[in-house]
């Protein structure tokens, strides 16, 4: 076994998902690891979202590496205290269209496990008092759902205390090059660096995020109280959640949009993700609508927000629901592809998920680049 003082460091920038998902795979390498992080905590894309890592509404290389994330993500419940459980994912059915929708994946993408509901059943899952309103869902058991809030700062804290780990915070980074990180706080040598700063990436590398049409994507979110007791069941995706995910993507989907386009444009307008995952704390984290920005403006939209919430309220069956907190979510976004990999030196790659589902894929992507160096 390599000591820890001969053992390749590995010097990661970024202490969201995706470079802490890095820093997991290279310490279980053997190798010394040393994440820098600008903010003193983070507070960025990993803590601003649903927790939900949501294997399986993937495709292509996305579904391979979610379905690799999954048991990083347990392990790390294990190790490292994350608040993480498997609740499964229920994806209801409000139209004949959107039924049609998930009889499209069964018949030709479904996970193994998963199982078709009736209306009945999805609204007794959700403790719905008047479940006639949805015709059907679909239940996909692999998925999990994790508390964002907490779970990157479990991983940093597990990161920090290895004997072969450190997460230096409130560290600017000012320079990447082969060999050295230069910092705020001086230089630190390393035998690779990775770079993970998300929609960051272009204060460093500004070629690479111009190449890779990298823009911020910004986002509304709301922490609202459940309605009523609903245990602590699986997250919820809907209709417009099936226009977002590849596992949904055909032609049942494209005349979903061209349904919700005729009926709820407002839906569109927002490029909306109506979806809520179910916290431990008796709340629900709810949302989502996306904007793509070169730099995106911090201010919140309350008809955009009332939008989401009004669709949640509807489908819960609940006249309005109590909003705890607000936030925007920011995260990379791309029209060229799904995850940025750029190596501008020798000894650095840049990594970054552009498509929102870095919580869904980021460990498993680190656990793929360390395993090519």
């Amino acid at each position: 076994m390599t000591s820890s003082h001969s053992a390749p460091h590995v010097v990661i920038v970024g202490a969201g998902i995706v470079g802490l998902g890095h820093a997991v795979a290279a310490l279980d390498a053997g190798c010394r690891v040393t994440v820098i992080e600008q903010d003193a905590a983070a507070v960025l894309a990993s803590v601003r979202n649903f927790g939900h890592v949501c294997t399986s509404a993937q495709a292509g290389e996305l579904g391979e590496l979610a379905l690799e994330a999954n048991p990083i993500w347990l392990s790390l419940v294990e190790r490292a205290g994350v608040e993480a459980r498997r609740s499964g994912t229920l994806v209801v059915a409000r139209s004949a269209a959107e039924e049609a929708v998930l009889h499209e994946f069964f018949a030709e993408r479904a996970p193994e496990g998963a199982r078709l509901v009736t209306g009945a059943e999805a609204g007794a899952l959700l403790r719905i008092p008047d479940p006639s309103r949805l015709r059907a869902g679909a239940l996909l058991p692999a998925d999990l759902t994790a508390d964002p809030r907490s779970a990157v700062a479990r991983i940093a804290a597990w990161v920090d205390a290895h004997e072969r780990g450190e997460v230096r915070f409130s560290t600017a980074v000012r320079e990447v090059r082969e060999g050295a990180v230069e910092t705020s706080r001086g230089r630190i040598d390393a035998d690779h660096v990775v770079v993970a700063a998300g929609h960051l990436v272009g204060r460093l590398f500004p070629g690479i995020a111009e190449q890779g049409r990298v823009q911020e994507c910004a986002l509304q979110m709301m922490r609202v109280r459940a309605p009523r007791e609903m245990g602590l069941g699986p997250a919820v995706l809907t209709g417009t959640s099936m226009l977002r995910y590849g596992a949904f993507a055909g032609p049942a989907a494209e005349a979903l949009r061209a349904e919700i386009r005729a009926s709820r444009p407002e839906l569109l307008e927002i490029d909306a993700n109506v979806m809520f995952t179910q916290q431990a704390d008796g709340t629900l984290l709810v949302g989502d609508s996306h904007a793509s920005h070169d730099t995106a403006p911090p201010f919140l939209d309350e008809r955009w927000s009332q939008i989401l919430l009004d669709e949640t309220a509807a489908l819960l069956d609940t006249p309005r629901l109590d909003v705890l907190a607000r936030w925007q979510g920011l995260y990379a976004t791309s029209g060229e592809q799904d995850i940025l990999r750029a190596a501008p030196a020798p000894g650095v790659s840049v990594v970054a998920v552009t498509t929102g589902v870095g919580m869904t894929v980021g460990l498993a992507l680190g656990a793929r680049t360390i395993a090519t160096l």
